[in-house]
């Protein structure tokens, strides 16, 4: 999308747009049409990788495995050698280990010790695992039933020469950096660490270390983004706590949206008579929407400042991190130039607790999700579900989703969860 304000301005003009009240699925659709990965590039080597988004495919630049080799102990045989209705006796010509090859060919009528790894001597075409042999006096007899070419991996089976072993796109968990070791590979190319800045909004934050007066809290949801972006490998610039103060706030969007790949803020995005952000967002750039049909989380905005992306989290504790899970995630992983996007797994289970739910909104439930002794998965309710409780989350390891147009729930119906863990 070459000019995406221009195509935000034709979309505000279609008749199912409603940025006072968008359905989530549209709200994520909408949302990814602005996406355009980093392109800038670094090379780094490998241990230092881990993390990081493969900017470039991974070719292989040799066979893996380098050799025919053994995929057990035993013995390597020709087949044409092994009788098909009685035992037969061969005489051991050598050993071959693993790194230290046997010096020779196997010859019609003998056989070859080999370790696991051992490269497959020329002449020998199966092995004899060493649990289907005796071997006794230098000789080893083997019984029937065997296949030609058995416990035997051949050279390239797993990766071939020019074959691409990882594609770009990738994040390099340490099975990545494992197997770009394995193939001689010491620097790659990955995309530079998005950078996210991000601040609280509200008079009635102070930070940890000081003395809160009457009607102020400690500002958490610092920390809990600080924590879930840190987890996503971004770049983290902590802007601290900004006054509801319009020069203040937008002094903070004009810094941020100079340094930064993102704006994450918190507060500030609802209809409360402090509440700047809205109105400094359309001086500053463009807002796509800025309420979203879904319980906690309904005061959320999404728009452009500059060329930075701006992301307005409600300030409720539990209400950022939900949607941060159901929309700043994803969209981070795709600037990041994670292709594709890995989902956050769902699926259905019974859940043992009543849901209070009126049908109009997506609800974004915590939930406990457990496996009784006969191996069968449930879900409860942490309990209370307010948006100010953060307990909610530290208990929780999953959301129980309950679609818009849902309406309470008995416990023992089926409804989707989505697992948290593993995702930020």
């Amino acid at each position: 999308m070459n000019d995406p304000l221009q195509s935000l301005r034709q979309l505000s003009c279609a008749d199912d747009y409603d940025p006072n009240s968008m359905a989530v699925d549209k709200a994520r659709d909408l949302i990814s049409r602005f996406l355009a990965p980093v392109t800038t590039t670094e090379r780094l080597h490998v241990r230092a990788a881990l993390g990081r988004v493969l900017a470039e495919d991974v070719i292989s630049p040799l066979d893996v495995p380098a050799h025919d080799n053994s995929a057990m102990d035993g013995y390597a045989v020709r087949f044409s050698d092994l009788k098909a209705d009685a035992a037969t006796t061969l005489p051991i010509a050598g050993t071959a280990y693993a790194g230290a090859p046997f010096n020779g060919i196997v010859k019609p009528g003998e056989c070859v010790r080999i370790m696991t790894g051992g490269v497959v001597p020329p002449g020998a075409d199966t092995i004899v695992m060493q649990e289907h042999a005796q071997a006794k006096d230098g000789q080893v007899t083997i019984g029937t039933g065997h296949r030609k070419g058995q416990n035997l991996r051949r050279a390239g089976e797993d990766l071939a020469v020019g074959q691409v072993a990882l594609k770009r796109g990738m994040a390099l968990r340490p099975a990545e950096i494992g197997l770009i070791a394995s193939l001689g590979i010491a620097e790659l190319s990955v995309y530079r660490r998005l950078r996210v800045a991000f601040f609280s909004t509200g008079d009635e934050l102070v930070s940890i270390g000081t003395t809160p007066k009457a009607g102020q809290i400690y500002d958490s949801n610092r920390y809990t983004l600080y924590g879930m972006l840190q987890r996503l490998g971004c770049e983290v610039i902590d802007m601290g706590v900004v006054r509801d103060d319009p020069k203040l706030l937008e002094a903070a969007f004009s810094e941020a949206a100079g340094i930064a790949d993102v704006v994450i803020t918190s507060g500030g995005v609802s209809v409360g008579e402090a509440d700047f952000v809205k109105d400094l967002l359309n001086q500053l750039g463009e807002v796509v929407f800025w309420k979203i049909a879904m319980k906690p989380g309904r005061p959320l905005a999404y728009g452009k400042i500059g060329n930075a992306h701006f992301f307005g989290l409600p300030g409720n504790p539990v209400s950022v991190m939900v949607t941060f899970y159901q929309f700043v995630r994803d969209a981070l992983l795709k600037l990041s130039g994670r292709d594709p996007v890995p989902p956050l797994p769902t699926f259905k289970v019974p859940c043992t607790s009543n849901l209070k739910k009126a049908p109009g909104r997506t609800e974004f439930q915590r939930g406990i999700l457990t496996q009784d002794g006969a191996g069968n998965w449930s879900v409860r309710v942490t309990g209370e579900q307010g948006s100010g409780i953060l307990r909610s989350m530290a208990e929780a390891n999953c959301f129980i989703i309950l679609p818009s147009e849902q309406g309470s729930v008995a416990a023992g119906a089926l409804v989707e969860v989505q697992v948290m863990e593993g995702a930020v």
